[in-house]
């Protein structure tokens, strides 16, 4: 995550079950404001 930047979006693989998960933070003035995290159903 980069606070420099507002929103961004990316995926991750789950380290317990190795499903993708979509991880969306946003940040305010370099402080993380909002959080969310999604599983991606394959």
């Amino acid at each position: 995550m980069d606070p420099s930047v507002s929103k961004q979006t990316y995926v991750e693989d789950c380290e317990v079950c190795c499903n993708p998960v979509e991880i969306t933070p946003q940040f305010q003035d370099n402080e993380l404001v909002a959080f969310e995290a999604v599983d991606i159903e394959q």
